[in-house]
């Protein structure tokens, strides 16, 4: 999708971070900006700040709760009409080992994680199907390649994303729908979302992250991994051994030993 003039984009977890930042890209491509977040006065702040490049639209959403997320939805579609690109953009992550997590824990992270870009995409995608145009960028992360410690139920979160954004892909093709599909897979980005994260992979920069998403959204690329050598690790687990290839992640670059001082927000 090249054109965003008076295209109504839809971002949840939109009033911080790379939901924000590529907010603000978008209205500075004519776009209308809608926000879904859970902080109603960190989306006020965004809003009042955002306002003077176009028009932007907020709705206080939890999308862990499908009937907020259906109260949610009924209102764009009234107040703002046909959502022509959803960005789903919302995530968490508990840094803990698997046993250390509650029932608690395990259920909101799937909820937000996995189930709310199926339910939120379930809703906006009926109407995209009708008009035979749209776009569907679905976050998800590096971490949907990689099996990482402390962070088993993220990845698990996250390898859901992948395999169901991928397969909307190939089953728009299949119909012959005018809607695109991008799956976004990044390493870890300086949020504050992985703050105490360690690593000798340079941990992203926001700002460059939101820019390739919105590009790729642009060009109509099916996965954009950021940064380039993503590309590379289903490759190099099925030509290498699984303990050559834990030895050289785990020990050599240090991955598994990322998450050891993680404190998130």
């Amino acid at each position: 999708m090249k054109n965003f003039k008076n295209k109504n984009v839809l971002i949840t977890g939109g009033a911080a971070g790379i939901g924000k930042i590529m907010g603000r890209l978008f209205l500075e491509r004519g776009a209308n900006l809608i926000i879904w977040d859970i902080n109603e006065d960190s989306m006020k702040a965004t809003q009042s700040e955002l306002s003077k490049l176009g028009k932007v639209s907020i709705y206080v959403v939890n999308v862990a709760d499908n009937d907020s997320i259906k109260n949610g939805y009924n209102q764009v579609i009234e107040n703002d009409g046909v959502v022509d690109v959803l960005i789903n953009n919302a995530g968490i992550i508990v840094g803990k080992f698997f046993h250390e997590h509650t029932e608690a824990e395990i259920k909101r992270t799937m909820d937000i994680n996995a189930n709310a870009p199926m339910y939120i995409t379930h809703l906006f995608l009926a109407d995209m199907l009708k008009q035979n145009s749209g776009y569907l960028c679905n976050i998800a992360s590096s971490a949907a390649f990689i099996a990482n410690p402390k962070m088993s139920v993220y990845a698990a979160s996250k390898w859901s994303v992948l395999g169901w954004s991928d397969s909307v892909r190939l089953e728009m093709k299949q119909l012959n729908k005018n809607i695109g599909v991008t799956t976004v897979t990044p390493y870890y980005i300086n949020t504050g979302m992985f703050d105490g994260v360690k690593s000798i992979i340079p941990i992203l920069n926001p700002e460059k992250v939101a820019k390739k998403i919105v590009r790729s959204i642009e060009k109509g690329k099916p996965i954009a991994s950021m940064p380039w050598s993503v590309h590379f690790i289903r490759f190099f687990q099925g030509i290498f051994p699984i303990w050559f290839f834990d030895w050289f992640v785990g020990r050599v670059i240090g991955i598994y030993k990322t998450m050891d001082d993680f404190k998130g927000h």
